[in-house]
């Protein structure tokens, strides 16, 4: 099989969302260029994408609406709850708990993480809020593969070789560093500086056409 380019991974979740929204319109069948002139992608993008799933679709007609979202779900690995553990309950940790967007893309934040005494042992949007110092035996206990990491800058990689001892084998990382695992440790990290440099120059490159 030939390996899936980063883009096109993260142009399926897009694709799901409009493969949701129209069949909630009773949408039965749905085409490339349905899902382009949607999101403003070329057609020959989206075929091209939706080919590395292995479904083929029918000439004129397109795919099974149905059909076609249960392969993506199934290619993404979402088709499975994910259990997954929070590490910083600051703001960001906070928000990320009470997102149940999540859910919808296989993945359970099951627990959070802290050393701030006014919060642990308690529940904040449902979850329990543990102490740092229990963290490895619950990892072990759960079974929990997947790290979420909201810490500051300098406790980063302390917690992610934490993590690593534990038995983690994912860490999505949203804090600044660039975190040092051994080969076998995947890691996603969000740079949400970089997410809003993107933005900041696009809102300029658009003032300065309308001069």
């Amino acid at each position: 099989m030939k390996p899936v380019p980063y883009p096109t991974i993260q142009r399926f979740p897009l694709y799901l969302e409009v493969i949701k929204q129209l069949q909630l319109a009773g949408i039965k069948t749905i085409s490339a260029t349905d899902i382009a002139q949607n999101l403003g992608f070329t057609n020959i993008q989206v075929r091209k994408d939706i080919g590395y799933t292995g479904i083929i679709g029918k000439p004129k007609i397109g795919y099974n609406i149905k059909e076609l979202e249960k392969v993506i779900t199934s290619f993404l690995g979402w088709q499975n709850t994910n259990d997954a553990i929070l590490v910083g309950v600051g703001a960001l940790g906070s928000a990320l708990l009470g997102y149940k967007g999540f859910e919808d893309y296989g993945l359970n934040i099951i627990s959070g993480f802290d050393v701030n005494k006014k919060i642990v042992g308690k529940k904040i949007h449902g979850k329990k809020i543990l102490h740092i110092d229990d963290f490895e035996s619950q990892v072990k206990l759960l079974k929990v593969s997947i790290g979420i990491l909201t810490v500051n800058q300098s406790s980063a990689q302390q917690i992610t070789d934490l993590m690593v001892k534990a038995g983690i084998k994912g860490i999505w990382n949203f804090s600044s560093e660039n975190l040092k695992v051994p080969d076998d440790i995947v890691v996603q990290r969000e740079n949400l500086s970089a997410s809003l440099a993107l933005l900041s120059v696009k809102l300029s490159h658009k003032f300065k056409t309308k001069q």
